[in-house]
């Protein structure tokens, strides 16, 4: 899909690859872009840096309402939708010992959100045989995420609803796309962590991810990859799935050491 003259909403878009893709299907020549964050500052902020073409509206894509209210604007100012970036998405760290609330918020921003947006748009693209809808999941929905199980899970989550989406509506005209990018230079990596810094071996900015997640809607291609290696990563996992494991046990291992020992040195210093 061309995006010239097409109306684009994107959720999460106050900062990050969210911003990044809005100002870049301004310049493909978007007619109306939907700037949508919880932070409503943020995203004014965007909107404005990018001038008549945007729009801005403050969404908690983790209320159904919400998102219908999001809808609701978009078609009132552009008369349609023609493609949905559900692009919001946080994380938390911890495994076992993260709270029920945390996997509960997690759960809703990261999987529900995709269903709301999806309820509230496909029924009006099949009626007119035509819509994208475009989701933010993670290389994590594709391997796995050392550190954050709830991250791990729900964008695995994410990826599994984009397939379904596919499958089922792809025929009727409505184009689905799954962004699976791997270290991406934005507010969610953190350098004291050294599983995110294992990601900044591997990290690219939100523009270059911006620019893959354009060329991806162009192309029409399901599984969108800003870090092309994830591919190579993802035929390892499924060529031998035992060894793949025990690979991602020894990273495991390694990681949870230089954890601890980042631990032990800052304890000493004090």
């Amino acid at each position: 899909m061309d995006l010239k003259d097409r109306v684009v909403v994107v959720t999460g878009a106050g900062r990050g690859i969210g911003a990044a893709m809005c100002r870049t299907f301004a310049k493909a020549g978007a007619k109306l872009i939907v700037v949508s964050d919880l932070d409503e500052t943020a995203a004014r902020n965007v909107a404005e840096q990018i001038g008549s073409q945007a729009i801005f509206n403050r969404c908690d894509v983790a209320s159904e309402d919400d998102v219908r209210q999001l809808v609701l604007r978009a078609e009132t100012q552009g008369g349609q939708i023609d493609v949905f970036c559900s692009n919001a998405g946080i994380t938390v760290k911890g495994g076992l010992e993260s709270t029920n609330a945390e996997w509960q918020r997690m759960w809703d921003v990261n999987v529900m959100s995709r269903l709301y947006a999806a309820r509230a748009v496909i029924p009006k693209m099949l009626a007119r045989g035509e819509g994208y809808l475009v989701q933010t999941a993670s290389a994590a929905g594709l391997l796995t995420e050392i550190g954050s199980a709830s991250y791990s899970v729900t964008k695995h989550a994410d990826l599994a609803m984009a397939e379904w989406l596919s499958v089922s509506y792809g025929r009727s005209g409505v184009k689905v796309s799954c962004v699976c990018p791997l270290g991406v230079e934005t507010d969610m990596l953190d350098d004291s962590d050294p599983i995110h810094r294992y990601l900044h071996l591997h990290s690219i900015t939100a523009e270059d991810a911006a620019e893959a997640v354009l060329a991806g809607i162009r192309d029409e291609k399901f599984l969108i990859l800003p870090h092309p290696e994830v591919l190579d990563f993802f035929r390892h996992k499924t060529d031998d799935y035992d060894r793949w494991i025990r690979g991602f046990q020894r990273l495991q291992q390694k990681l949870t050491r230089q954890v601890k020992s980042d631990s032990e040195n800052a304890d000493s210093a004090m």
